[in-house]
């Protein structure tokens, strides 16, 4: 991968030396133009030469080469440059990965939280209070529903051994009374072979525990950028966003004031109709595995509540991880009804909820979702599959919104030029003559009047 790079250099920089050499060569065989040609006689009994086309001129090479490699050469040189700045972009956000990752998700908490911001100063709270209440409400929530989690897990975990432990006697009894004729021999086989690839596997499974170390620590890291983010953003939000504007240069500052406000409504409409979407999922199958008497039913509520905020890839997960601890505690019918309330919720959520609360503002293809998913998944993990899809749904409202704009500076600079050709072409005024008033003459004395 490293070399690809090197490459395009190589490539480019071969480009600008055949350029260079074609000029010089151009230069070298330019010659003066001739002047106008004097017509002399032919001397007495001479024959005149016969002319030859094109004798001591040299036709220039852009009218030798074809138009499509002209226009394929003018496209290929800036495709490089756009694939060069997007490699050096890509490796300067991995290399600061942790940065704009807990800067993106302040964004989506602000998003979140601003309405709030906003009602407050409303009331009449100055702005400072507004935040500071705002922000301290918001994390604390944060804070109670991961400790819950973590609380109702330690509470439930002996439970949840023995039932584990009571599933796989069961599935081990299902296999051997089973369809598929398993013997115990073999079922003791695959238990020994397992227990000899952990026991060989040692090093990698501590070297692992110590990269979920390194990764706690990296993750309490970006908590705590994303923490104070949030804040300077719920405070100084504006005043940002116009120090930022004043780096768009100032031809394109009109267009990209206009879309800024409305990437920041899409971007909040996505994160209020995603928590909304995920709280009633969480809601709805959570007490299904309620009811279906499923240990660890309110954790397993809050993981599917968070692995909703993941398109598509979040709700499988999730789904999987409630069906898998249903079958393993209460066997293979509470899990195949678990796995129905799951398929239940999610096509109501795809078909019903979606559309109606996130509305057409944030709709992005269902293909653009996987692929940016996916993309997110590999550069980034997990973080980069939740900040995926609201990237894509504000990058297209911009873009949109752009077009549209250019599209209605050029309608009115259009129709600025219509009526300047009209002014000028339209005949300018006779002025219209006042008849003057004929002097009466004063009859003179002795005269008749």
């Amino acid at each position: 991968m490293p070399r690809l790079p090197r490459w395009y250099a190589g490539l480019g920089a071969g480009i600008v030396r055949l350029a260079e050499r074609m000029g010089e060569r151009r230069d070298t065989d330019e010659e003066p133009e001739p002047g106008p040609p004097v017509e002399t006689a032919p001397a007495a009994g001479a024959e005149e030469p016969p002319a030859v086309e094109g004798a001591g001129h040299r036709p220039e090479p852009v009218t030798v080469i074809p138009w499509g490699i002209r226009v394929a050469a003018e496209a290929g040189w800036r495709l490089l440059v756009l694939a060069g700045t997007l490699w050096v972009l890509m490796r300067v956000i991995s290399a600061v990965q942790l940065v704009v990752l807990a800067f993106v998700a302040a964004l989506l908490i602000t998003a979140l939280l601003h309405p709030t911001v906003a009602r407050l100063k409303r009331i009449g709270l100055p702005r400072g209070l507004a935040t500071a209440v705002t922000a301290i409400a918001g994390f604390l929530v944060m804070a109670l529903v991961g400790w819950f989690v973590i609380w109702q897990v330690m509470e439930n975990l002996d439970t949840l051994s023995a039932r584990v432990r009571d599933g796989i006697e069961e599935l081990k009894l299902w296999a051997l009374e089973g369809p598929f004729h398993v013997s115990e021999s073999q079922i003791n086989d695959i238990a020994d072979n397992l227990s000899d690839t952990i026991a060989s596997n040692t090093d990698e499974i501590t070297s692992a525990g110590l990269q979920g170390v390194t990764v706690l620590v990296e993750f309490l890291t970006g908590a705590l950028l994303a923490m104070f983010s949030t804040l300077f953003l719920l405070h100084d939000g504006e005043r940002i966003w116009q120090w930022a504007l004043k780096l768009v240069p100032a031809q394109a500052r009109p267009g990209v004031a206009s879309a800024g406000p409305r990437a920041w409504a899409t971007l909040t409409a996505y994160v209020r109709g995603t928590v909304l979407v995920a709280l009633i999922d969480a809601v709805f199958i959570g007490l299904g595995i309620w009811f279906l008497d499923v240990p660890m039913a309110v954790p397993l509520a809050v993981f599917i509540f968070l692995f909703a905020f993941i398109p598509l890839v979040g709700a499988v997960f999730s789904g999987a991880l409630a069906v898998v601890v249903a079958l393993v505690t209460q066997g293979v019918f509470t899990a195949l009804m678990v796995m129905i309330v799951v398929l239940a919720v999610q096509q109501i959520e795809g078909h019903v909820l979606q559309p109606f609360i996130l509305g057409r503002a944030v709709r992005v293809h269902p293909l653009a979702v996987v692929l940016s998913v996916a993309v997110g998944g590999v550069i980034a993990g997990i973080g980069g599959a939740v900040v995926a899809v609201p990237l894509v749904a504000v990058v297209n409202t911009v873009v949109v919104h752009l077009h549209a704009h250019v599209r209605q500076q050029n309608a009115l600079a259009a129709a600025a030029a219509a009526r300047q050709r009209a002014k000028t072409l339209e005949p300018a005024p006779v002025p219209r003559q006042v008849p003057q008033p004929v002097p009466q003459q004063v009859p003179q004395q002795g005269e008749p009047g």
